[in-house]
């Protein structure tokens, strides 16, 4: 059982919401990065998606794009995002999800990435650009490495898709929550509780939900009926916000309370 199944399966047990919480690696910079993980963790993350930026993004919002754009301006590349996670886990042990478009990942080569990604200490996968019927390889890989290859569902999957994707993701489902990029809403779509029961006809597995959630209230209407939120945008938002590093993570961290806050 690798961390993030841990995590799960200790949330079921309490009847809690996870949150989940996506930053892009290298913004502003790998070493604010190093910082602010430790931080989120600290304020109530329960698991962080570690964002792989990005010159041609497949899903991401103009919010994850310009961060991606100033991170590879500031010389971010896969090496060092997994050097700095390696770095990481002398700090944490809270999960860390690696999100990935699937062209760094071929660059880098998927077997000598999972290895290292494996070795620094990632516990899950997650390439959105990557369909499950072309991804045999890389759940191959993720499983001898013991560590988790998630999928997204969309509000549009057809029911005999989501039940191939349910079956080949481990350690969560990801849910989007509504049609198209990322990006923070004000109000979330009404058909999400519809879906997840869907889905929970298909898979006993933890169901999350992300895209579009990005305000404590959200996280509240949430609480109980998932497994677990994700939230990008709004943190991204929060970060560039800030004046100086510790600015940056002052204010990361009150922002991540108060979700965590309402999760309780």
């Amino acid at each position: 059982m690798n961390r993030i199944d841990a995590l799960f399966a200790q949330k079921r047990k309490e009847g809690k919401t996870a949150l989940l919480l996506y930053v892009t690696a290298g913004f502003p910079d790998l070493k604010t990065t190093e910082a602010l993980i430790p931080v989120l963790e600290k304020a109530g993350a329960d698991l962080i998606e570690i964002g792989v930026p990005f010159s041609d993004p497949i899903a991401d919002g103009p919010t994850i794009q310009k961060a991606s754009s100033l991170s590879l301006k500031a010389g971010a590349t896969l090496k060092k995002i997994i050097d700095t996670i390696r770095a990481l886990r002398r700090k944490t042990q809270v999960p860390l999800l690696l999100f990935s478009s699937y062209n760094p990942v071929l660059k880098y080569d998927p077997e000598k990435l999972i290895r290292d990604a494996s070795g620094a200490g990632v516990d899950g996968i997650l390439l959105p650009d990557l369909p499950p019927e072309e991804a045999d390889r890389v759940i191959a890989l993720c499983e001898r490495a013991r560590i988790s290859h998630v999928f997204l569902i969309a509000p549009t999957t057809p029911p005999d898709r989501a039940e191939k994707i349910v079956k080949e993701s481990s350690g969560f489902i990801y849910y989007v929550s509504t049609k198209g990029v990322t990006g923070a809403r004000d109000k979330l779509d009404r058909s999400i509780s519809a879906h997840v029961a869907q889905l929970r006809k298909l898979t006993d597995k933890p169901i999350c939900v992300g895209f579009g959630i990005s305000k404590p209230e959200h996280a509240k209407s949430l609480k109980g009926k998932v497994a677990g939120i994700v939230v990008g945008s709004a943190l991204i938002r929060e970060i560039e916000a800030g004046k100086t590093r510790e600015d940056r993570l002052e204010r990361a961290a009150q922002f991540t309370r108060n979700l965590a806050r309402a999760l309780e």
